[in-house]
């Protein structure tokens, strides 16, 4: 039984780690903590992975990203692979092959094409896609490596995996009040209370605002949106036709059981909120894909905004906080939260359980790679 202690909150529940934030990177930690140390997680929203994490476009491409992130990718491919049993519901398949296509001028796909991606003939393009429009492009390149993620099973996956260890998953409890008590933090979150030696933020959009509130600098994480949409087709495209970008970041869209998946790749800076589609965003994405794509859109079935955060050289942050105690960052994933999330969150709880000092000394099962999103490297705070 979970320890309790008496609190301004009537009785808190002793825990080592309070992971405050229930999307892909907060289950994910949990998933790997549970039973290892007592651990808690509180979600403000009334259900898990209510905002970016549930509108993922599903697409994990290991060419994708700066090295430390290639790293993580290639970490969490390989555990995602080897997962089995997802929960109560039976098992599905986390992640399975699925092409991922630059198309645009041979200046820029030259320029945008990752490492491992093969370049492609219009002809090669147009056998795999034959809705492109041979006039439309000039140049392609093709990624053989990258893979689909069944998004909803892997969220479940963890949060079965968490609760079967004893992680106790609180949601519609936004934390309200904290401070800090003796070597941790007293937290209320809805109407629980938490007495934490470790504070976990992977609060996504709301990482920068949930760190004021427990009197922690801000990192200066910058949410930007990122729509998409499915759409009907009148003439379905192939299940394994690849998933196909615009080198020019202007668009993209792929095959889904609902017809496509079609966004404008948008990165403008937002607060962080719940936000929605802008009226034409969806609209003027397919006007541009419809340029080189001959996709026969019936209508738009449904339509979303993500928010994707990061810090100012892109990459995640993952740590102790240089000048708060017992206060950990799991934060500013940008768009590379589901195909770092088991790697990064092994990383993060090794850390967690030898100490914020195994970082600094080189000490227990730190990976290299976690040193690069060290908050310490943020020396700017803004």
């Amino acid at each position: 039984m979970t320890a309790t202690s008496s609190s301004a909150y009537g009785s808190a529940e002793d825990v080592d780690v309070l992971i405050v934030g229930g999307g892909i990177v907060g289950l994910s930690l949990a998933s790997a903590l549970g039973g290892r140390c007592r651990v808690a997680l509180v979600e403000a929203e009334p259900s898990l992975a209510y905002h970016t994490s549930s509108r993922s476009a599903q697409q994990l491409i290991p060419s994708y990203g700066p090295a430390p992130v290639k790293e993580l990718t290639r970490r969490t491919l390989a555990a995602l692979a080897d997962a089995a049993d997802v929960g109560p519901d039976g098992a599905r398949r986390l992640i399975w092959p699925s092409r991922f296509m630059l198309v645009g001028s041979r200046a820029a796909v030259e320029a945008e094409s990752h490492e491992g991606m093969r370049a492609l003939t219009r002809d090669e393009a147009r056998e795999l896609l034959p809705a492109l429009k041979p006039e439309a492009f000039e140049a392609a390149a093709l990624d053989t490596d990258s893979v689909r993620v069944d998004a909803d099973a892997l969220l479940a996956y963890h949060e079965h995996r968490a609760q079967a260890a004893g992680v106790g998953i609180h949601v519609g409890a936004p934390v309200h009040t904290a401070q800090r008590v003796g070597e941790g933090w007293l937290v209320g979150a809805g109407a629980e209370g938490f007495h934490a030696t470790n504070v976990v933020n992977a609060a996504g959009a709301w990482a920068d605002d949930l760190a004021i509130l427990f009197g922690v600098e801000r990192l200066g994480l910058q949410p930007y949106r990122r729509t998409a949409a499915l759409v009907s087709l009148a003439e379905p495209l192939a299940p394994d036709a690849p998933m196909v970008a615009a080198a020019d970041d202007t668009w993209y869209f792929r095959p889904d059981p609902a017809g496509a998946l079609v966004s404008p790749s948008e990165a403008e800076p937002s607060l962080a909120e719940d936000a929605v589609p802008r009226p034409g965003d969806i609209e003027a994405a397919l006007e541009l894909i419809r340029t080189v794509a001959d996709l026969k859109v019936t209508g738009i079935v449904r339509a979303w905004t993500g928010l994707r955060t990061s810090p100012q050289d892109g990459l995640p942050v993952m740590g102790f906080d240089p000048e708060a105690p017992g206060f950990f960052w799991l934060a500013g994933q940008g768009g590379y939260g589901f195909q770092t999330s088991s790697a990064l969150a092994e990383d993060a709880a090794a850390q967690l359980l030898t100490g914020p000092e195994a970082l600094r000394s080189g000490a227990g099962p730190v990976s290299e790679t976690a040193r690069a999103f060290d908050p310490h490297r943020l020396s700017v705070r803004s």
